[in-house]
């Protein structure tokens, strides 16, 4: 089983204030015989606002001394989870979780931003401290 961030509890708990139900903690992958995890799968029941969507959320902490050393391993660890939930997982959503202050750091050039957009790379930011999803940027 893979170690949690420090996050995990937050980001699980502020999904499910905004009507996600959990259905995968965590969410398993697989790969040439080996097990990936992202860390939470989540689903709208129906009638919610986002109807029927369904989600895979990895959740980052950024904790190192380096921003974006750990962005460049988030992003590359999110491209290869994308891409065996479409095989695995049709139809699941992957959505990468940063801090907010997190993110207002790496991506305070605009061009942070288009970057994200650009390649639709999903993200949510979240507030730890108050369990509550900030913003979600897709």
């Amino acid at each position: 089983m893979p170690r949690r961030d420090r996050a995990h509890l937050a980001v699980r708990h502020a999904l499910q204030k905004e009507g996600w139900v959990i259905t995968h903690d965590p969410l398993l992958l697989e790969y040439g015989g080996t097990n990936l995890f992202v860390d939470l799968g989540a689903e709208r029941p129906l009638g919610a606002e986002k109807e029927g969507r369904q989600i895979a959320v990895e959740i980052k902490g950024f904790q190192s001394p380096s921003d974006m050393n750990e962005w460049e391993k988030a992003l590359g660890q999110y491209l290869f989870y994308e891409f065996l939930l479409e095989e695995q997982y049709p139809g699941r959503v992957l959505f990468l979780a940063m801090p907010d202050e997190a993110y207002q750091r790496v991506f305070q050039d605009a061009r942070g931003l288009a970057f994200i957009r650009s390649r639709g790379i999903r993200v949510l930011t979240y507030l730890e401290a108050d369990e509550e999803v900030k913003e979600w940027i897709h």
